[in-house]
């Protein structure tokens, strides 16, 4: 016999600890912070363990309540997501992505057709992701560049975020060497200034400052570059396109690791679904199509010039 002990209480818990307060978990469960205090006091006593310390103005768990919610959470996750399937049409097969936009754009839509091909019957629907957007309730699947350290996600390598200058044909001709980065502008982005420095000196041209216009994300520095404003450094898989279609070109043969990859993120329980086990399947089919055109990898040691 399954022995599941006062789940409302449990519920207060999880919503508690995860909101980390009452009050948070009170306007999520639609009661008041007291009652949800009381029912986490009733879950302690018959547990006979603390779950919190209670703090002058946070709470604070304890050993046994961080086991406890990192359990707890996925549990009620699955939960959600396997009542959301049962009580949806039967017709209605709906996978949510949260990725940036800027990998919507330059990878995953373009390929959309192919996966819409294999699985005529599921519909896509993109929601806002990226690195700083946290994973939502909702979604399926996440795409996000990072370390692979996510907790409680499951988080499969993709794509190894490489940096290389690209630009278009006009500018290229008269790069013959690295060393000849010194006089063109040199496009940066903003919320990843470390990009150029990373390259330039694994090309033993750490002296050299990248000077150019600054723009917020990847793919406005590309399209910039495409336009033939400057050189931009290019990561994978984002010029992997233009590469094909000679857009743009990659002028030296030096590929550097930025130190991140991209990585398909999911909850554990989301491989029983098969909208998602699909979806999965055919993405890490395409991640592993080689690129456009292959570029010498190596560290950030040293490199000629």
């Amino acid at each position: 016999m399954r022995r599941l002990l006062f789940l409302n209480g449990i519920k207060a818990f999880e919503a508690a600890a995860r909101t980390g307060s009452f009050a948070a978990a009170g306007l999520e469960l639609n009661v008041s912070a007291a009652a949800v205090s009381r029912m986490v006091n009733l879950l302690e006593q018959r547990l006979g363990l603390a779950l919190f310390e209670r703090k002058a103005n946070r709470l604070v768990l304890t050993q046994a309540g961080r086991a406890y919610q990192s359990g707890l959470t996925p549990i009620f996750d699955a939960l959600a997501s396997l009542t959301a399937q049962v009580t949806a049409p039967s017709s209605l097969r709906v996978l949510t992505i949260g990725v940036g936009h800027t990998f919507a754009m330059r990878w995953l839509i373009p390929r959309l057709s192919e996966f819409r091909s294999e699985e005529p019957d599921i519909e896509v629907r993109f929601t806002t992701g990226g690195a700083s957007v946290p994973f939502g309730e909702d979604w399926s699947c996440g795409i996000k560049l990072g370390t692979g350290d996510w907790p409680g996600l499951v988080a499969e390598p993709l794509f190894a975020g490489d940096l290389t200058p690209v630009c278009v044909p006009r500018l290229a001709s008269g790069l013959k060497r690295p060393a000849d980065l010194r006089g063109p502008s040199l496009i940066r982005v903003a919320h990843s200034p470390e990009d150029w420095p990373i390259w330039l000196k694994a090309a033993n041209l750490a002296r050299i400052n990248a000077r150019g216009p600054e723009f917020q994300f990847y793919g406005q520095a590309l399209q910039a570059a495409a336009d033939g404003l400057g050189i931009a450094m290019g990561i994978r898989p984002y010029i992997d396109d233009d590469l094909a279609a000679g857009r743009l070109v990659a002028p030296f043969d030096l590929s550097v690791p930025k130190g991140m990859r991209w990585y398909l993120l999911y909850r554990g329980f989301q491989t029983e679904q098969r909208d998602f086990a699909a979806f999965r399947r055919w993405i890490m089919r395409a991640a592993s199509e080689p690129a456009a055109r292959p570029v010498k990898r190596i560290g950030r040691t040293a490199a000629r010039n």
